[in-house]
């Protein structure tokens, strides 16, 4: 469909009850140190997005075995030895398959093709200059440091490492993945200023998972050979998915309950639930998932608060700003404009044409509370615009979101939840 015309919320009995995804974040990890380490896995997953569909494909045009089942997804390692390795690779729209991948392939070696989406390669690929400088050999078919390109590896043998963290996580995530497939110790140096990011963090916990052991100093990372896979890995769902349905227990005072999310999960966007705590949303664990109490609140005050270590909440509290009772100030959220779209400049000029006052110094993004008017949200081809403006239309009605379809990128069946909302 080419819009999604949303009506209003229409609650049954003040609850919400709903399934997301498996989180693409843990799952795209997974599947990395799976497909290159040794042995076989069984990853229980449930349903998976685009993304990770994508990062598969990868795995068949790479030789590498993996058996889709119901609930999940096993895969053979290849033990860091790439079957095909000279191959054409499509890495699609998805940052994790695009950035962890070209990391382990440049570990691993061979000659690859690696091309992209259109959204893909308008988004810099810095860490290709760390490869080079441990000589990778990168032919670009366009841009420079850009999607698509030819790599030349023949395997990387430093044992040590540095990454600046200012613009994207996903290059230390992608170097403490290929690292932990390898035969030796290795040492990565963080740099800027989100070293101790939450999706960091969430690798780490991952290797740690996985077997994989890994010492933490200060800024310095040190992680060491691994072993054998293990022979099953329960993914969690995907809470940054769960964080939209959440949303709507402050924003109408209603129960939300999304099932298999757990109150100890991994997952950065955690803090998105804390900041609902502090508006009056309770929340408590259910056998078979979490549950969020928004009942009883009419209004909340307006957000001033750092997002940079839930970055991907801040389209988000966005939406949920438009409806404080005071005005909202949105920091340390520089980076999110090199992400799918300039997402600061979605949240100023959607906020803006739907009558609610917003702007941006270049870093933070300030939101004064005003009535809605309808009109069209233009997603920029970015599936969290889609997913966040939504949360205005099932507040007001009148409001479409153009290309729906990019939902399908982490979340496929996003808009049939929503429309069960609003019956």
């Amino acid at each position: 469909m080419d819009v999604y015309r949303v009506n209003k919320f229409n609650p049954k009995n003040n609850f919400v009850s709903v399934s997301v995804p498996a989180s693409k974040s843990i799952l795209n990890r997974a599947l990395i140190l799976s497909a290159f380490s040794r042995g076989e896995i069984e990853l229980i997953c449930g349903n998976f997005a685009e993304d990770t569909k994508v990062l598969l494909g990868c795995f068949k045009s790479l030789g590498i075995t993996v058996t889709i089942k119901n609930d999940s997804i096993v895969v053979k390692g290849c033990g860091g030895v790439v079957p095909n390795q000279k191959a054409e690779v499509y890495v699609g729209s998805a940052g994790t398959a695009a950035r962890f991948l070209t990391v382990m392939l440049a570990f691993c070696g061979g000659e690859y093709t690696v091309t992209s989406s259109e959204q893909m390669q308008k988004r810099p690929m810095d860490v290709i200059k760390l490869l080079e400088e441990n000589g990778v050999k990168f032919n670009f078919l366009a841009k420079p440091y850009h999607f698509p390109f030819r790599m030349q590896s023949d395997g990387i043998q430093s044992e040590e490492f540095s990454i600046d963290t200012e613009k994207s996580t996903q290059y230390a995530s992608g170097i403490l993945l290929a690292a932990a497939t390898q035969n030796r110790t290795t040492r990565l140096l963080l740099t800027g200023n989100r070293i101790q990011g939450s999706y960091i963090r969430l690798t780490l916990e991952m290797l740690k998972d996985f077997g994989i052991k890994t010492e933490v100093h200060e800024n310095l990372i040190t992680v060491f050979s691994s072993p054998h896979l293990p022979v099953q890995y329960v993914v969690e769902p995907d809470l940054s998915g769960a964080c939209y349905f959440y949303a709507l227990a402050l924003l109408f005072g209603v129960k939300v309950f999304v099932n298999r999310v757990r109150s100890d999960s991994k997952q950065g966007d955690k803090k998105f639930l804390d900041l609902l705590n502090k508006r009056g949303v309770r929340f408590s664990m259910q056998e078979d998932g979490l549950l969020a109490d928004g009942s009883g609140i009419t209004h909340y005050d307006g957000f001033n608060v750092d997002l940079h270590d839930f970055s991907d909440q801040t389209l988000t509290v966005s939406a949920l700003a438009a409806f404080a009772s005071t005005p909202s100030r949105l920091c340390g959220v520089s980076h999110i404009r090199l992400q799918e779209c300039d997402r600061i400049q979605a949240i100023c000029e959607n906020l803006t044409a739907l009558g609610v006052s917003a702007s941006s110094d270049g870093n933070d993004i300030f939101i004064t509370p005003a009535p809605v008017s309808g009109g069209t949200v233009k997603t920029f081809n970015d599936h969290r615009v889609a997913m966040a403006f939504t949360l205005i239309g099932l507040k007001t009605g009148n409001i479409t979101i153009e290309n729906p379809e990019c939902c399908k990128k982490t979340f496929e069946n996003y808009f049939e939840l929503i429309s069960e909302l609003t019956e």
